[in-house]
């Protein structure tokens, strides 16, 4: 199938410029001006008149289907894949996730056949340790081999997925030597635990006392400490999910003296903020941790975008429905299923928000939702660029569409749109993963099982 999209802008992290792209089977022949001239045949042309061309979107954290507090994420990995390409992300990493005592194998084995035959879109996987011992940084070496190189630690959630400092060092040592890249979730869990079980004796059980009582200055002591350890072991380190100023703070003054931190951050902590978590137990749609925060860190976090000391915006999308599943929580803030949805909205909302306010440009736009992602995680240049010889992961994107987010419209199984009501500017036309047409003009032609897991590569980037 040969397939030519005539008349666009192609926007890359390095500019924008009007070109065809002719895509031939799963990937992309050719870039460049007239092509319909030059190309030879082709079966079908997508007139992209007034749209940018990009490359697909590449969602770096989600959670399909992960366990949490007695349930599990709502969306599946066909659900939650299907919505991701409504979104314009034709590529996910998820998180698999080590048992306690269990073998890292045991848990990667048991992802990938939940999802095996099941996506809409490519993936991978990060492996979440909850052990570091001998045994399982022996096995980081394998799962590096096998395309598995990245490994997430927490310094939050004590007796669950918590590590100790020792345990992280260790970790750490090991990537220095097999290429892996160390994520860490990063707030200090043993202190929050403290201050939520002070919060929930004197009577304060409301939502958002889950945001009250997880400090900024947790996030950014322990953003500190462990991107410290990183520059001990003489390795590199990603932060997820960062929210507060004090965590940004701390990434920037490493950065500045050369220290290779890495940190994303979500669509929540931009558009979102403390008052959300707000009137009564509606406040629970929007537990998540880190929490959101108060107004004025979002505004520094737009800024670290600028200056690339936040690399990535990724989800963290972990859905759970209000109706049975938030509702575990009532009457104690500490067991509300931590996680939001979002994995359709990233594209639409940083468009909207970041190159339509003026924040920030197209180009720049497409590099936090595809480029870096994708050289950061060892995915590029086989995604994150258009490009010849590239997969045809592409987005013909239509940046004057209107549209509003809702529940009622979405396509995440959930039952409730943290956004729900807002107006955004700037949608997917078409969208194409390894060639496949999967999104067209407001109709899903994808299949399940089109996605295939990718083996992802040691990434060059992080040096």
């Amino acid at each position: 199938m040969r397939t030519l999209i005539s008349n666009g802008t192609v926007v890359t992290a390095e500019g924008s410029y009007a070109a065809d792209v002719l895509v031939d089977g799963e990937t992309i022949a050719a870039v460049g001006r007239d092509l319909e001239a030059v190309a030879g045949p082709f079966d079908r042309m997508i007139d992209a008149t007034g749209k940018y061309v990009i490359p697909g979107a590449i969602d770096v954290h989600t959670h399909m289907e992960l366990p949490f507090g007695g349930t599990f994420a709502k969306d599946t990995f066909e659900t939650g894949t299907r919505a991701a390409a409504w979104g314009g992300t034709t590529t996910i990493i998820d998180f698999a996730v080590q048992s306690r005592g269990q073998p890292l194998r045991e848990g990667l084995d048991a992802w990938r056949a939940k999802a095996e035959g099941n996506c809409a879109v490519d993936y991978g996987f990060h492996m979440i340790m909850s052990d570091v011992n001998d045994d399982s940084l022996a096995e980081t070496d394998l799962l590096v081999a096998e395309g598995v190189t990245t490994f997430k630690l927490f310094t939050a959630y004590p007796g669950v997925f918590f590590s100790d400092d020792g345990a992280i060092f260790r970790a750490m040592k090991r990537t220095a030597t097999n290429g892996g890249l160390i994520m860490m979730h990063a707030e200090n869990g043993p202190a929050i635990d403290v201050v939520a079980a002070e919060n929930f004796a004197a009577g304060r059980t409301d939502p958002i006392w889950h945001g009250m009582s997880r400090y900024p200055i947790f996030e950014g002591e322990a953003t500190n400490r462990v991107i410290r350890l990183a520059e001990a072991a003489g390795v590199p380190v990603y932060i997820v999910h960062l929210s507060a100023r004090d965590a940004l703070d701390e990434v920037r003054a490493a950065r500045d003296r050369g220290a290779h931190a890495f940190a994303e951050t979500c669509p929540q902590y931009l558009f979102l903020t403390l008052d959300d978590l707000g009137n009564g137990f509606e406040g629970s749609k929007f537990v998540c941790s880190p929490p959101l925060r108060p107004a004025e860190h979002a505004e520094d976090l737009w800024k670290g975008l600028v200056t690339d000391d936040l690399a990535v915006v990724s989800t963290d999308h972990c859905p759970f429905d209000f109706a049975g599943q938030k509702e575990l929580g009532r009457g104690d803030f500490r067991k509300i299923p931590n996680g939001l949805p979002g994995v359709e909205n990233r594209v639409d909302l940083l468009h909207d928000g970041g190159v339509v306010a003026g924040r920030i440009s197209a180009s720049r736009w497409v590099e936090i939702i595809s480029t870096a992602p994708a050289r950061l995680f060892g995915l590029y240049p086989r995604k994150g660029t258009v490009a010849a010889g590239a997969d045809a992961d592409l987005v013909v994107y239509d940046p004057e569409a209107k549209h509003v987010i809702s529940a009622s419209t979405h396509h995440m199984d959930v039952d409730y749109s943290c956004y729900e009501g807002r107006l955004v500017t700037g949608a997917s036309s078409v969208v194409m993963s390894r060639g496949l047409v999967i999104i067209e003009d407001g109709r899903y032609t994808g299949q399940k099982g089109h996605g295939r897991f990718l083996k992802r590569s040691v990434s060059p980037f992080l040096a």
